[in-house]
């Protein structure tokens, strides 16, 4: 399980190198970043001995294709059900707390397992509930944790770090399988789950230990509801986000095949035992290590959507090999390319979403990728596995292959690489002097207008960027948006939008990003007095 803490960080300032000339290991020279990553690759370990446990134990309680596919789905659905939540709560707590919470969470899911495995008390329900709660630590975990990796690293170190925890979590792969292969071999599977148990303390020890600088809150925080549709206006209002979403389900949901089917190749199609799985796993693990080894020296030659559609058609490849292949050490060699593909996929998308989501939305925002991530592997595997149970693992497999070649199309309409200048750092100079407004600042609604002169050659022009001022204004809270035009005066132009409290209008104009500054800016040279467009404030009577 991936673990991080909340508070913000203060790198040593580095002069500005370009992201892609950074070192694939340079983020391992901040001292948090390298413990963290370190303490997470045990923990990974633990988690992947784990998964071969609960899948070979329902494999040999249950032979039916839909009840193994149902672990893969058990493990999925937390992250689609509890990842927004879990964003918002680290969007507005002590994000350090919450993840030792969590895991205490992991610890006694895991714990609970081993023994009740020791005592003879599993059941197919057992291991389908014991993944959904394990799974939803790691829902608990998974945003705060992508959102703090920015604070730990300068923002040329984000792709490697990001790079590099995608390595973690594959080194842990290439091993974990197969040493839970091997302790089941020679042991019950309660012993698998017991280690895994363990190895969540090694996290929680880092984060106890770790002493940051608390993140200093202007402004009260925001409650849980109204931040939660402030995360969903934003990502409505995002488009480089929402095409990395739309490329998101569009790979997983056909992608989920490849690991809901993979226990079933190799228990009924190969006749393994639990070390031949472990080394079917590993050879993925192998195969996304390189990939993560390779991927800087990739991203040189080929941009986002190139490396997606790629590695899309190469897990295609590898799907229709998982179908057809039975040579154990060749499917073992295509499944190594699985891996590859994994990884370039998986480092891409997660590089888009933290790029198109600014510091103050972050665990949010990265929250409804998780969402969507898991939603999609969730539900694939319920189709897959119910495809291969009245027809075949082989057509099943099929459909899912030529389901990702078809999906990889969307890359002619939504783009990773759209404004690759994008630039979502919170601005420091917004300087906009607010009325004093009398009793609590929770008073609202708020309707805040500009008025702005035009030149009639110009209208078209202006209209247009204010589109982009439509979005400004709603990701960072407006909960409408409007511009009109005055018929008595031609050329006058009064942009309105309402936002749900004073306080919120505070908060907004705290979120404007660089990005922003640069489209208010482009906006306000269509006005033609020089002084600055005639600002007020609406507020709605108690």
């Amino acid at each position: 399980m991936t673990q991080a803490n909340d508070l913000h960080l203060t790198t040593p300032e580095e002069p500005p190198v370009a992201a892609s000339h950074a070192s694939p290991w340079a983020p391992l020279s901040q001292r948090v970043f390298r413990m963290l990553w370190i303490a997470t690759v045990v923990s990974n370990v633990g988690s992947w001995m784990n998964d071969v446990g609960v899948n070979w134990t329902m494999l040999s309680l249950s032979a039916d294709p839909l009840a193994v596919a149902l672990v893969q789905a058990a493990g999925s659905l937390p992250m689609f059900l509890f990842a927004l939540p879990s964003g918002v709560m680290a969007d507005i707590v002590d994000r350090r707390k919450y993840l030792l919470f969590s895991q205490v969470w992991v610890f006694i899911a895991a714990a609970g397992l081993a023994v009740l495995s020791f005592t003879g008390h599993i059941t197919p329900l057992v291991l389908l509930a014991a993944a959904f709660l394990l799974s939803t630590g790691a829902a608990m975990s998974s945003p705060p944790f992508q959102a703090v990796v920015p604070d730990l690293v300068s923002k040329s170190q984000l792709g490697p770090a990001i790079a590099l925890n995608s390595l973690g979590i594959n080194i842990s792969r290439a091993i974990g399988p197969a040493l839970g292969g091997l302790v089941l071999s020679f042991a019950s599977p309660w012993l698998v789950f017991a280690l895994n148990a363990l190895s969540v303390l090694g996290v929680a020890w880092v984060l106890y230990r770790w002493k940051a600088e608390p993140n200093v809150q202007h402004l009260p925080p925001e409650h849980f509801f109204p931040a939660v549709r402030a995360g969903i206006r934003y990502v409505h209002a995002a488009p480089v986000l929402r095409n990395v979403l739309v490329r998101t389900v569009a790979f997983f949901l056909f992608g989920s095949a490849g690991w809901a089917l993979l226990p079933l190749v190799a228990r009924r199609e190969l006749g393994l035992g639990p070390g031949g799985y472990g080394i079917m796993l590993a050879c993925i693990g192998i195969g996304a290590i390189t990939g993560a080894v390779l991927l800087p020296r990739m991203r040189k030659k080929l941009n986002a959507d190139q490396l997606m559609v790629a590695a899309s058609i190469l897990f295609a490849a590898t799907m229709l090999a998982l179908a057809y292949v039975r040579h154990f050490w060749l499917l073992n060699a295509c499944e190594f390319f699985t891996g590859f593909a994994w990884i370039i996929v998986l480092s891409t998308l997660n590089l888009g979403a933290q790029r198109s989501a600014a510091k103050w939305v972050k665990a949010r925002a990265l929250a409804v990728y998780l969402s969507l991530f898991f939603g999609s592997m969730t539900l694939g595997s319920a189709i897959w596995g119910q495809l291969a149970s009245h027809y075949s693992i082989p057509t099943s497999l099929l459909i899912a292959t030529v389901g990702m070649l078809l999906a990889s199309t969307t890359v002619l309409r939504w783009r990773l690489d759209k404004d690759p200048d994008l630039d979502l750092d919170l601005s420091t100079h917004l300087q906009q002097a607010l009325p004093e407004i009398k009793g609590h600042h929770d008073r609202g609604p708020v309707m805040v207008s500009y008025e702005y002169q035009v030149a009639e050659e110009n209208t078209h022009a202006f209209i247009r960027c204010m589109q982009e001022m439509r979005r400004v204004r709603r990701r960072s809270g407006a909960i409408s948006w409007g511009i009109y035009e005055d018929v008595a005066r031609p050329g006058t132009f009064v942009e309105s939008f309402i936002v749900n409290s004073w306080i919120e209008h505070m908060r907004q104009l705290e979120r404007y990003t660089v990005n922003d500054c640069k489209i208010q800016r482009r906006t306000q040279e269509f006005h033609l007095s020089e002084t600055p467009p005639v600002v007020r404030y609406l507020v709605a009577p108690h």
